[in-house]
């Protein structure tokens, strides 16, 4: 990865640091003051952190696609439709975030269909790839491809990592 890239990284580790926060501590955002997060629900502060990481997301990938012009118009329309699935299907990933920043209210119904819900969000993403796969192939070379499944996955990974970390344990 290039020093663009790595920088890039950085900066979307420390958006996702921060804005991992809103997890543990019920008053923190990634882009809110502390007096302006006072108002905001849990909702409100995912929905910013999401937005936020988005945007970052597509900047890594930018950054490190190194796409012509002729590539990049072809690209970002496959690029921007896959992410509006990836959006939706992560809508059940956030909810059951919220349910694991919670645990101090969880009921044993609640935790017993937990692991079944994030294995089904987790092979949705699986097959949303494969799907995106051919498509991504249609408009890049085999290696801008495997290039960019690659940036993917470590955006995602790392972004999985850090709102993984900062939830709470639950307890037997």
């Amino acid at each position: 990865m290039s020093n663009k890239g790595s920088a890039a990284f950085l900066v979307l580790s420390t958006a996702v640091l921060s804005g991992s926060l809103l997890f543990a501590q019920s008053g923190s955002s990634a882009q809110a003051s502390p007096s302006q997060q006072a108002g905001y629900s849990l909702d409100d502060k995912i929905k910013m952190l999401r937005r936020d990481l988005r945007s970052q997301r597509k900047q890594i990938i930018a950054e490190n696609m190194n796409l012509n012009e002729a590539e990049a118009v072809k690209f970002w329309p496959v690029y921007d439709q896959y992410v509006s699935e990836l959006v939706q299907g992560n809508n059940a990933k956030y909810e059951i975030v919220k349910e694991y920043a919670q645990v101090d209210t969880m009921s044993d119904q609640q935790a017993d269909g937990l692991p079944t819900r994030w294995l089904t969000v987790d092979e949705n993403v699986v097959q949303l790839r494969r799907k995106y796969l051919p498509m991504f192939r249609s408009v890049l070379s085999a290696k801008q491809t495997a290039r960019f499944f690659q940036l993917d996955r470590q955006v995602q990974m790392m972004i999985d990592l850090q709102v993984a970390s900062s939830l709470p344990l639950i307890e037997p």
